[in-house]
């Protein structure tokens, strides 16, 4: 039955606002509600008559009443007459037979409710019927209730609404701007939240860097009128990173102070005010290294230019004040990165900013490109990252003690041997070693990948388990060559092949040997001359000859991590593998042989798993699966791997790659009140997963407000890349193994077969091909990634 209306007796409730059917919820349920006189029996049932009772046979009572003539037709646009309160309060009772506060295919109910229509003004109902209708009518109701709405008149069409296009309306118009922090007096309440703090105090710290006396003063001030929110503010000291003042800071932790912009008060002076910047979501609420990139990407699909251009700004400020372009912005991460990004993620948000003042744009993109510089010489090829002896770079951050962001109990089954061996419980064990009166150089060096895995921002997985600090990894080989090809191409073509450095650091030697890093008292200043883009492109030109030497199987056709200490190649088979044609430091026939030969290994129902089961190995109680291990699969791997195989010119493929993953988001979108996760299984396609921290991005109630991060990207990203058959395909959730009309394993067999086959016209000319890998040219700035389809919002 219909819930009950409760508008005023004797007047008809209407709704004659111009708005589109599709628009955000602000435009949508903004404005009053407004009445009119009653004059027809419609309004009858406001006074406790209901002609819609359902009529009574013997003892029986049967839910829906036969349709009659004169119910209302579906030639029209139906419109429904809801009493909010009433109707979230039934659709909940009768349909969330779980109590999580949303609808999906796990709820018993009947997923089926009558809606009075507009038309008659709530007295002829229609059935609202099936899971995806009934938890969009939640989400309605649950954002009118936001909006003040007592009443509303609702379309249909925002119930049956196209789940493609829902997903990415509420992505572009809703996700973005709930994720949206910033660092000021207006911002610091929502920003300083951190559930990773367990300490146990959750007032307010903020850290502000040495040499910004304004900054902080700024936050003095906010702490005097502001005086409950308790704020702490403390000045970092001029080398902020120093591993013994970090551990120092475990205890009261804080948020990091950000880039700021002056602006006018309306008074004639000028005041500080926080630069926006998005954040990844749900227990991750400061801003992330890696996460960002990917942010930007769909911040840029959705024309947020200057959102994306001002974390950018934020990671200029990071590396001049931190040293680095910290993995997050709170202070137990002073001490690590993450993987570099930078370049691309500036030249790209460069090719999209307003075309009126290119003057000051190049000033932008020069401040960008310098910050970048610094990053990679005083972080990526400099010692201790830097593998002298093979020119490898490598994850391996400073650090003292135990990570202090981890749950309280994620290190218990490492610390129990040792606290043992002292006869200690694991929390005064604890404390004594973060304090240095225990020594443990095995849990040092335990440690020391632990904080390693964690800067490679694949936390956790056992590719890298006791060994990650060692690895000459190929992701972090691929992202530093498309650095050294992004500086060359950005000095060429925008600075006219000379720019200047505006701090002094040093210059590490090229190409690197242990001999060369010896004495970096003898390495050339950055302030001593032009950089020109020769230097660079020679780098890339090195670098990647050392990838394809100590990275490169040609027996296996992949990459693999090369263990600097073993001098060996790590033979976890990583889909990181294929970020090589990300970066463009694959040659054609390295690239052909990936896809034939490799590319079946990691792909499966939902996209690209994050590696192969063999690699992972067996699991069991003492051996629990690691969440960026199979049968993971992770945002970053997918929109890594289509913009990779557009390069080489494998679009099928990243279009393939990219329904599949999309289709899983948007089933899951469809069936599961709205849900975007941060990661998903994708051989069950289930975002149910529990492997380690659980699933972020799903906790929410009747309407989902933020998605995730990098998640949210993807789907904007991948849709790019869809066709229009495609995205009709997923908007009514038909299976790959439908679209594609045969299994994954099928796809494979048949591949391989075909490629076997003499008579393949494809085969016999790469047999007979003798291909050799071409000398690298610079790429022409814009070229990639604005000119691949996912960026051609760019042109």
């Amino acid at each position: 039955m219909a819930p009950a209306l409760a508008h005023p007796t004797g007047v008809n409730f209407i709704d004659d606002q111009q708005r589109h059917v599709h628009s955000d919820a602000s435009t949508y349920y903004g404005g009053e509600e407004r009445f009119s006189r009653g004059r027809t029996y419609s309004a009858s049932f406001a006074h406790g008559y209901n002609p819609k009772r359902p009529p009574v046979f013997g003892d029986e009572w049967h839910q829906r009443s036969r349709r009659m003539s004169h119910d209302e037709k579906s030639s029209a646009p139906r419109r429904f007459l809801i009493d909010v309160e009433e109707t979230i309060r039934v659709v909940l009772e009768q349909e969330d037979t779980d109590g999580d506060f949303q609808i999906s295919v796990t709820d018993a109910g009947p997923k089926l409710m009558a809606l009075g229509t507009a038309t008659s003004n709530g007295f002829k109902s229609f059935d609202v019927r099936g899971t995806y209708m009934l938890s969009n009518l939640l989400q309605e109701l649950a954002l009118a209730r936001d909006h003040g709405r007592k009443r509303i008149v609702l379309d249909e069409a925002r119930l049956t609404e196209n789940p493609v296009d829902r997903l990415s309306r509420m992505i572009k118009h809703s996700f973005w701007n709930a994720l949206t922090r910033r660092i000021d007096g207006e911002g610091l309440e929502i920003i300083c939240a951190d559930p990773k703090n367990r300490t146990g105090r959750v007032n307010p710290r903020i850290y502000v860097p040495h040499g910004e006396p304004a900054m902080a003063e700024y936050y003095r001030q906010v702490a005097k009128e502001k005086p409950h929110l308790n704020l702490d503010v403390q000045v970092l000291p001029p080398k902020p990173d120093d591993p013994v003042f970090v551990k120092s800071l475990n205890n009261k932790p804080g948020i990091l102070a950000l880039a700021m912009q002056e602006i006018d008060n309306g008074k004639g002076d000028k005041m500080l005010k926080g630069i926006p910047f998005v954040v990844p979501g749900a227990r991750f609420n400061e801003l992330y290294n890696w996460d960002s990139y990917f942010i930007s990407l769909g911040l840029l699909v959705d024309g947020y230019v200057n959102l994306a251009k001002g974390m950018v700004d934020h990671f200029i400020f990071e590396i001049k004040h931190y040293g680095k372009i910290l993995n997050g912005s709170r202070s137990y991460y002073l001490c690590r990165t993450q993987p570099p990004f930078l370049t691309d993620m500036a030249l790209q948000i460069y090719n999209q900013l307003d075309r009126s003042d290119m003057d000051e744009n190049r000033r932008w993109l020069k401040r960008a490109i310098q910050a970048a510089i610094k990053e990679y010489h005083t972080i990526w090829v400099a010692e201790p990252r830097m593998d002298p002896k093979t020119g490898l770079s490598r994850f391996r951050p400073d650090g003292l003690g135990i990570p202090p962001e981890t749950e309280a109990t994620h290190f218990t089954h490492v610390l129990e041997p040792y606290a043992a061996k002292h006869g200690l419980s694991v929390l005064e064990f604890s404390e004594r070693y973060n304090d240095g009166t225990i020594h443990e150089p095995a849990l040092d060096e335990y440690f020391l990948h632990d904080r390693a895995v964690r800067e490679s921002g694949h936390d956790t997985t056992y590719r890298f388990e006791k060994r990650c600090a060692n690895l000459g990894t190929i992701d972090l080989q691929a992202l530093l060559y498309k650095y050294e090809v992004d500086i060359g191409t950005a000095i060429r073509e925008v600075f006219d092949d000379e720019l200047e450095l505006d701090e002094d650091f040093a210059l590490t030697p090229c190409p690197p040997t242990p001999e060369s890093y010896a004495d970096p008292s003898r390495w050339e200043r950055s302030r001593s001359r032009m950089q020109n883009s020769e230097e660079w492109f020679k780098r890339a030109e090195w670098r990647k000859g050392i990838i394809n030497k100590y990275c490169w199987n040609e027996s296996k056709a992949l990459y693999f991590d090369y263990d600097t200490v073993q001098e060996k190649q790590s033979l976890y088979e990583s889909v990181t593998a294929f970020w090589a044609l990300w970066a463009g430091c694959a040659s054609e026939e390295q690239c052909w042989k990936l896809i034939s030969q490799s590319l079946k290994k990691f792909e499966v129902l939902g996209g690209l798993v994050s590696g192969t089961e063999e690699s992972r190995g067996k699991i069991s109680l003492d051996r629990p699966n690691r969440q960026w291990d199979y049968p993971y699969a992770w945002p970053p791997h997918q929109i890594m791997a289509w913009v990779g195989l557009e390069r080489y010119g494998y679009l099928e493929d990243a279009q393939r790659l990219a329904y599949r993953f999309l289709y899983m988001m948007t089933t899951a979108f469809v069936d599961f009140n709205g849900v975007v996760p941060e990661k998903f299984d994708a051989v069950k396609l289930s975002h149910l997963v529990d492997a380690e921290y659980g699933n972020q991005g799903i906790d929410f109630k009747m309407v989902p407000r933020e998605g995730f991060g990098w998640m949210n990207a993807a789907y904007q990203v991948g849709c790019t890349y869809l066709s229009t058959g495609m995205r009709r395909a997923i908007s009514t959730c038909t299976s790959p193994e439908v679209f594609f009309g045969q299994s994954v394993e099928a796809q494979a067999a048949h591949a391989q077969a075909y490629a076997q086959a003499s008579n393949d016209p494809l085969g016999l000319a790469m047999d007979t091909l003798q291909l050799s890998s071409p000398v690298m040219q610079p790429a022409k700035l814009g070229s990639y990634p604005a000119d691949s389809q996912h960026g051609k919002s760019h042109q």
